[in-house]
């Protein structure tokens, strides 16, 4: 009787190779935990906390996903785990520290935005430009300048999809806290494209 090929495939999608994962994932990690906390030494370490983690659970990996994607849920736990433990950090004016700056972008009368800071089309209108890396160094660099928090629940919200519900209380921010920041943060990263990347 003949192997089938396909069992083959089922026994070692449930195997794990923990001797290739430096090789093999360790630098996608360190991209992914990078873009979403902003400091090489702590995405570094969060990917070591990630390899202990999954070696101390490995007998939990049932196989139903790729080792990378299961490596990447782990380390999505983490980068919650590190903006819980770091939002005592965050302070009320990580809110409220932009306001004077934004005052120019909106009429106060109407809320419309004014004529100078009215959005124009960043020249990413095209699927193809998004792979552009000079706008995804620009991109990181306005990421960069935004407050801890701020960065944390764009993050979460649009890189991560994460519902809002969870975000605030990972965060520890009230719902209208979180549509302000959001609010805030688009139009930061937007006038920050605006001058950078335009």
């Amino acid at each position: 009787m003949q192997a089938d090929p396909n069992e083959a495939n089922i026994s070692e999608s449930h195997t794990l190779h923990p001797q290739y994962w430096v090789s093999k994932h360790a630098d996608y990690l360190y991209a992914y935990a990078l873009v979403r906390i902003n400091d090489q030494d702590q995405a570094r370490d969060i990917v070591q906390e990630v390899f202990l983690a999954a070696l101390e659970s490995a007998e939990k990996f049932e196989g139903r996903s790729s080792e990378r994607t299961w490596l990447t849920a782990i380390l999505k736990f983490k980068v919650i785990d590190f903006y819980r433990k770091n939002s005592k950090k965050y302070k009320p004016a990580d809110i409220n520290n932009l306001d004077e700056e934004h005052e120019d972008f909106f009429d106060t009368q109407d809320g419309h935005w004014n004529d100078h800071h009215r959005p124009r089309e960043l020249g990413i209108e095209h699927p193809d430009a998004l792979e552009n890396k000079e706008f995804q160094k620009i991109l990181q660099q306005c990421m960069e300048k935004l407050p801890g928090l701020w960065l944390a629940v764009f993050t979460m919200k649009h890189m991560d999809d994460e519902a809002t519900e969870t975000i605030c209380r990972e965060l520890k921010v009230t719902a209208s806290n979180f549509w302000v920041i959001i609010h805030r943060t688009k139009v930061n990263l937007r006038s920050c494209l605006q001058k950078n990347w335009i």
